[in-house]
């Protein structure tokens, strides 16, 4: 039940406003009260029963992306999809915006994997594996992994179950991106135990004290991808 009141809270919040019927500005900060239910009130993400990630500081671009696929249904999570699905583009860009700006202090890095799972994440994370097509992470996301602009994530200061669920829903077609969707390309070369140890490794890992994601095109990346 506990789970279901948190999933349902953003749509009351958004539908019902606030209690006592008290008058309040009509302020972008106001609207997304109805995102902190889930995402915290600086976005910085909230654990429940079920992890809610992180979406402050991330590229405005990659946030924009993701709402949009929530909005088309190329990710799903039916409260985001409910609550963005009549929304427009620009105010998309505003609340990818919004949340691009803030910097809240992020959490404490987990305890690390094993030393098996640690040399096969870390073999992936920096060499990758040329004969499955699979790139190095850091060829796409950068050596200290905080991402580039306008598009790519960061990949630190997120929780493991988080990170892996997400591979996991790339690799069984249950999460899409615009085309050319190359992180679904990748993800299906994963196997699970790969998927579980790089996971483990990128939440181990603390995050660096510059936080900003490398400037659009120092990177010239191994594949296409589409929204970047």
């Amino acid at each position: 039940m506990r789970s279901l009141a948190l999933l349902l809270l953003p749509f009351l919040l958004l539908v019902c406003g606030p209690a006592g019927g008290q008058d309040v500005k009509d302020t972008l900060e106001q609207r997304l009260l109805a995102c902190a239910a889930c995402h915290g009130k600086r976005g910085e993400g909230l654990k429940a029963e079920e992890y809610y990630p992180r979406i402050a500081g991330k590229p405005a671009g990659y946030l924009y992306n993701q709402l949009i696929n929530f909005r088309e249904r190329r990710r799903h999570a039916p409260p985001m999809n409910y609550m963005v699905a009549y929304l427009s583009d620009d105010y998309l860009r505003e609340i990818a915006g919004h949340y691009a700006a803030l910097s809240p202090a992020h959490p404490p890095p987990a305890r690390p994997p094993s030393k098996e799972a640690l040399a096969r994440a870390e073999a992936l994370i920096w060499r990758g594996d040329p004969l499955r097509k699979i790139p190095a992470c850091i060829a796409c996301h950068g050596e200290a992994l905080t991402g580039m602009a306008p598009a790519i994530p960061g990949l630190l200061g997120l929780n493991a179950r988080y990170i892996a669920a997400q591979i996991g829903a790339w690799r069984n077609h249950l999460r899409r991106a615009q085309q050319p969707d190359c992180m679904a390309a990748i993800a299906g070369q994963l196997q699970p135990p790969e998927i579980a140890a790089v996971s483990a490794w990128l939440a181990s890992r603390r995050v660096p004290a510059d936080w900003t994601p490398l400037p659009e095109g120092s990177l010239k990346l191994p594949m296409d991808c589409g929204g970047i």
